[in-house]
């Protein structure tokens, strides 16, 4: 009974959690007065299940009954997470006591005041905290303003008081980081005066630089900003970790070429090499991958493992079947199996299906080969049925090799994938579920069961619960702040869904969470500003998946 096991463990984890409670181990509870060890117990077990609100409540009735500020402050951060702002308030004040001065209890007095739409009193509380003698005090007040309000004019209201009062420390980091608060909070012309101060004060500093060509695409003006990072490239003749982030502004422009000469400069490595190859290949210039192989080749160590698997992956993409098969060949030690991985995929690619296939099942039947390849020749294997759209064989495939590694998690989240896919919502949630009995706590499993539940079943409440329990392990996981506002969505709860989905699309620009708010707007009758979500899914994915069902449902024409 492994989930009876794993709960166990959280149960002598939420013990572990407990102080020693007032008296001695055999006093008696007062009568009428909740015990704080059922209490905690109640609360841990509940947080487990997802029901936030009563793990709220259930730690506060515990942290009440005992003046403890452990519990108190765990009260306080579930509430919190839960949206009870009542009961956060009520666990904050008996936390507060314990460490008044605290950093984190006044970032949670924040984010209190943030929901109560208090801009006065935020921007009054924020200065403090950032005045703090305690250097960290601006991290603690930008962690609140970026996600404690619903709301994103208040925080804009807040920064923008911030900045005018000149209320930021003299430190490029945290100019860096509340400019880009600004922009994740589509205030435009904050952070272009933000920014134009930030480069004003720090001219030579790079990562202004980088800022600056941010603000620049965001505005559109992309020759700008690709003209501020040239200038930016002398620099980096003798700084790795600048050229790396210079190549990767460029490859945000879409400017590979740029992305890839930057990264020819200097001491080059595998590594190195494999970032080029990579730049090469979105830019389709098959010309200068032919040239980064040729210098691969002349640059030696023929005889390294990982050279070789370089090489291989290099003549692999350059369609160069052969030589990539005759390097794979090569490869010795623990690198060897996972290039007789890489061969089953050039076979495939050849046309050599069958070859392909059963190379794979070599793989898999090996004893010799370690866990992780094996499982990597099962997926590999269901993802060439699902191109040769053999449903049954892409199920079949993993069916074997749950057989082989019961309870692999990725195998199972795989099937379950292909059978949502399959319009078999019921056994994708089986797959899901298998894999929480072993680990209650995958978030990936929690969030993708919530999110199919609340998309392709009407069990909205349970969606709820599952999706909860992967908020209270990564709140700030943009995927899961998507799910649930999507799941209020479908709820009925329009307007407090809405929030949560800009929240998921300012932390990751997504064509599915983008797709999400345009729908929400569309059915609030927003049709110009869905429109343009809506545009910018198809500018992040032209073929998504999700932007089509949501466009064909709504009868909106493409």
């Amino acid at each position: 009974m492994p989930g009876f096991i794993t709960s166990f463990r959280h149960m002598v984890l939420a013990l572990a959690l407990l102080p020693a409670l007032a008296g001695p181990a055999n006093a008696a509870t007062p009568k009428g007065q909740p015990s704080v060890l059922a209490e905690s117990l109640a609360g841990e077990f509940a947080l487990q299940e997802g029901r936030l609100k009563d793990a709220a409540q259930h730690y506060l009735a515990a942290a009440k009954s005992s003046h403890d500020a452990v519990l108190a402050e765990r009260a306080t951060r579930i509430a919190l997470l839960a949206d009870d702002n009542a009961r956060a308030a009520e666990a904050l004040e008996l936390w507060r006591p314990s460490a008044p001065d605290s950093l984190v209890v006044r970032m949670a007095d924040l984010t209190l005041k943030l929901r109560a739409d208090d801009a006065a009193a935020v921007t009054t509380q924020a200065r403090a905290l950032i005045a703090d003698r305690d250097p960290r005090g601006w991290k603690y007040a930008l962690v609140a303003l970026s996600g404690g309000s619903k709301d994103p004019k208040v925080a804009a209201q807040v920064l923008t008081s911030l900045v005018g009062a000149n209320a930021l420390p003299d430190d490029v980091q945290a100019w860096l980081a509340y400019a880009g608060l600004a922009q994740k909070l589509s205030q435009p012309q904050l952070s272009q005066a933000m920014v134009a101060e930030t480069v004003k004060r720090w001219p030579a500093d790079p990562r202004v630089a980088l800022l600056h060509s941010g603000q620049l695409v965001d505005e559109g003006r992309i020759d700008e900003a690709r003209a501020v990072v040239a200038q930016l490239e002398p620099q980096a003749a003798g700084s790795a970790e600048l050229r790396l982030a210079i190549a990767g502004q460029y490859e945000a422009l879409g400017d590979f070429a740029a992305a890839e000469r930057v990264l020819a400069k200097g001491p080059q490595s595998t590594d190195t090499i494999g970032l080029r190859a990579a730049m090469f290949d979105r830019a389709k210039d098959d010309a200068g991958l032919a040239r980064l192989y040729e210098f691969a080749k002349r640059r030696g160590g023929a005889n390294d493992p990982r050279n070789r698997m370089l090489l291989g992956t290099l003549a692999e993409t350059l369609k160069r079947y052969d030589e990539a098969l005759k390097w794979y060949a090569g490869v010795t030690g623990e690198a060897g199996d996972s290039a007789r991985l890489r061969s089953a995929n050039v076979r495939y690619d050849q046309g050599h299906k069958d070859e392909a296939y059963k190379a794979l099942q070599s793989l898999q039947t090996d004893p010799r080969v370690i866990d992780a390849v094996q499982r990597d020749a099962f997926l590999l294997e269901g993802e060439f049925r699902r191109k040769d759209r053999d449903d049954k064989g892409e199920i079949a495939a993993y069916d074997r090799g749950t057989a082989a590694l019961p309870d692999e998690p990725g195998i199972l989240y795989a099937r379950a994938l292909a059978w949502e896919r399959m319009d078999r919502v019921d056994k994708a949630e089986a797959d899901l579920r298998k894999i929480l009995v072993t680990d209650p706590e995958n978030i990936a499993a929690l969030n993708a069961l919530g999110y199919t539940l609340a998309d392709r079943t009407t069990r909205y409440a349970e969606a709820l619960q599952l999706i909860d329990r992967a908020r209270a392990a990564d709140p700030a996981n943009a995927a899961i702040i998507d799910s649930y506002g999507w799941v209020l969505y479908r709820l009925g709860k329009t307007d407090e869904a809405m929030p949560y989905l800009r929240r998921a699309y300012m932390l990751q620009k997504d064509p599915e969470i983008a797709t999400h708010i345009g729908e929400v707007l569309w059915v609030q009758g927003h049709r110009d500003d869905a429109r343009r979500y809506f545009e910018e899914a198809r500018k992040l994915d032209p073929d998504s998946k999700a932007l089509q069902r949501t466009l064909e449902k709504l009868g909106v024409k493409a």
